[in-house]
């Protein structure tokens, strides 16, 4: 299955893989680099443990 992401679905997508690598993170993964908890709490400015701030990022999800 193939999908094109264009315009307001880029955001839409980003937050999605962050939230997603964030819960990988929880889970004792880890990757390279800077970690989807510091992506998002700088992106999005949130506060809060890797918990809370996975919260807000499906919260906002769920507002798109």
């Amino acid at each position: 299955m193939t999908y094109v992401l264009t315009g307001a679905d880029i955001p839409t997508f980003r937050l999605k893989v962050l939230a997603s690598a964030l819960s990988l993170e929880i889970k004792g993964l880890k990757r390279r680099g800077f970690s989807a908890y510091a992506v998002a709490k700088k992106e999005f400015n949130l506060k809060g443990s890797k918990e809370s701030v996975l919260a807000q990022l499906q919260e906002m999800m769920a507002a798109n």
